[in-house]
């Protein structure tokens, strides 16, 4: 973008990633419960609580608004004590934050079936690699089309939205982001699949099930929650469970008839 461009959209993306004072989470994670399960390669999930969440919420039909994917201590191993994500953030690009974060905040923990601890190095390098890139801008004039209450979007389409960018490989999206850092070990997120007739088979019934990499530029954060190699990792139920001692208040919130 020209430099005007340029700080124009430095300025929308510092308005709309300003919080929202009357947001209230659906649901919160506590700090600690999250920090005894996250492991490194796994992939938070965040609501949002920001203008720029409420259009990405919109497009994808989602809860999820953003994705950062849990480093540990990768960036620092001799220091134990580090609990990092990688994300791109909207104002200050790729970069390093802290678990604590998004302590109250809620998230999903999405975790890599089967991956191999060497495919899970190289996942997390390539994320930390791209530390300092910019976000794409482009995607800020995008988006802000689809603030209104009710845009008109077809639902086909919203996905698209999202992939608007401008195609600079210096420049990230949370979720583009990772999703090439899994791509560049080959494990699959939701990828296109077409049946072909199998060549093992003399029949005409048989098929083969083709898989093809999605561009990474069409993944939003939903796509790490519904996707089949991923497991849905919940802190409060990796301990022992019991829903018999809970503590009930045995009144009753009022709902709304109709």
């Amino acid at each position: 973008m020209n430099p005007i461009m340029s700080n124009l959209g430095g300025r929308l993306a510092r308005f709309l990633s300003r919080p929202n004072p009357r947001y209230k989470p659906l649901a919160t994670t506590d700090l600690e419960a999250i920090t005894k399960v996250i492991a490194p390669g796994d992939v938070l999930l965040v609501e949002g609580n920001t203008r720029f969440s409420t259009a990405i919420k919109y497009l994808s039909q989602s809860t999820w608004s953003h994705a950062a994917l849990y480093v540990g201590n990768a960036a620092d191993p001799q220091n134990a004590a580090r609990r990092e994500l990688v994300e791109a953030d909207v104002v200050n690009g790729v970069l390093t934050v802290p678990l604590e974060k998004y302590d109250g905040m809620h998230t999903r923990i999405c975790r890599p079936h089967g991956l191999s601890a060497e495919d899970r190095a190289r996942v997390i390098a390539y994320a930390l690699e791209r530390v300092g890139h910019q976000y794409d801008l482009k995607n800020i004039f995008d988006l802000v089309r689809y603030l209104l209450p009710q845009p008109p979007v077809p639902v086909r389409w919203r996905r698209r939205m999202l992939a608007l960018g401008s195609g600079d490989p210096s420049r990230a999206i949370c979720s583009t982001l990772i999703a090439q850092a899994y791509q560049s070990v080959r494990y699959p997120i939701l990828p296109t699949i077409t049946r072909t007739l199998s060549e093992q088979d003399d029949r005409n019934d048989c098929y083969d099930d083709v898989l093809r990499l999605r561009h990474h530029s069409l993944f939003v954060p939903r796509d790490f929650d519904i996707s089949p190699y991923f497991n849905i990792v919940k802190p409060t139920l990796t301990d022992a469970f019991d829903y018999k001692s809970i503590v009930w208040n045995e009144g009753s919130d009022t709902a709304a008839s109709g």
